[in-house]
């Protein structure tokens, strides 16, 4: 077992065999897609489809194999029992660091379908995990500065608009869209930057939301709304890699969509915009006072 190694030790075999997973994984993930690409018959974009899922599942699984080989971390999780393999969800989690990532994957893999992250167009140029994010369909947004928009408003909107196209290819399958709604990791410096009115938290972001919920409202059974806490302090990736997370506290509330914001547009209706944004920062409240709740009960 890996726990008995020294943790840089640890660090170092983890990172080889994640380095390994990826590779492996991502071998026929390529030759899948390349199908994909030359079959653009139904048929055969349901099969390779199929195929990519399970690819990337069994990524997910590798990746919690060397995990439980590094040590017994102590996993607390609730709120899992009402959750379908066959339904769409849109999650959403509070962020501190890039081991929420897997520490979501490690929780949900194959209790719902493969999480598709929202990312940043520049980081398709990842070596291979980029192409592989690219194959699997994660939607790239281009992010505008206000003050490029301000120069060249044509781009207003974009975002939109590749969140329709995106959204529009999920439609009539099961699909997980993931977004973290504060749009980066916490930290000290920002939280004070931003002035949050929160203790644990930077301010949501509702746009990303409610473009998705624009975009295939419809389609999804509810908001999974995921609370992450780390009560020895949030970990870096190295921590992760090394064996050092020892506790983790993983808390999901499945939230019914208001049937009010459904079919609704966020860039155009004002009214709209100005509920929804309420709704979230409600949400976020709740979630800061449960945060507070995990943080005093680890500290008594």
């Amino acid at each position: 077992m890996l726990g008995l190694l020294p943790a840089p030790l640890r660090g170092v075999i983890a990172s080889l065999l994640l380095g390994l997973n990826t590779i492996v994984c991502c071998t026929p993930l390529f030759i899948v897609s390349l199908f994909k690409l030359c079959l653009p018959f139904a048929a055969a974009q349901r099969l390779t489809d199929e195929l990519m899922r399970h690819i990337h599942e069994a990524w997910i699984s590798n990746n919690n194999a060397w995990i439980n080989l590094l040590g017994k971390a102590r996993w607390q999780v609730e709120g899992l029992a009402g959750l379908d393999y066959q339904h769409s969800y849109l999650v959403t989690s509070n962020h501190q660091s890039w081991v929420d990532i897997l520490v979501l994957q490690y929780v949900l893999n194959r209790r719902i379908r493969p999480l598709k992250f929202f990312l940043k167009q520049v980081l398709i140029w990842v070596p291979v995990i980029g192409l592989a994010w690219w194959a699997l369909g994660f939607p790239f947004m281009k992010r505008y500065s206000k003050a490029y928009l301000a120069k060249h408003p044509e781009k207003a909107g974009k975002d939109l608009e590749t969140t329709r196209r995106t959204c529009a290819k999920f439609r009539g399958k099961p699909t997980a869209i993931f977004n973290f709604a504060e749009g980066t990791r916490f930290t000290e410096a920002k939280h004070r930057q931003q002035q949050s009115p929160f203790q644990h938290l930077l301010k949501p972001k509702a746009g990303g939301i409610a473009f998705v919920l624009d975009a295939m409202g419809e389609q999804l059974q509810s908001i999974v709304n995921v609370t992450i806490h780390y009560p020895n302090g949030a970990p870096g990736f190295w921590d992760l890699l090394c064996g050092r997370v020892r506790h983790i506290v993983v808390h999901f509330e499945e939230l019914a969509i208001p049937a009010e914001f459904l079919g609704k547009n966020y860039d155009q209706d004002e009214t709209y915009r100005l509920a929804f944004q309420q709704w979230i920062n409600q949400l976020w409240q709740d979630k800061d006072a449960l945060l507070e709740r995990l943080r005093q009960n680890a500290d008594g």
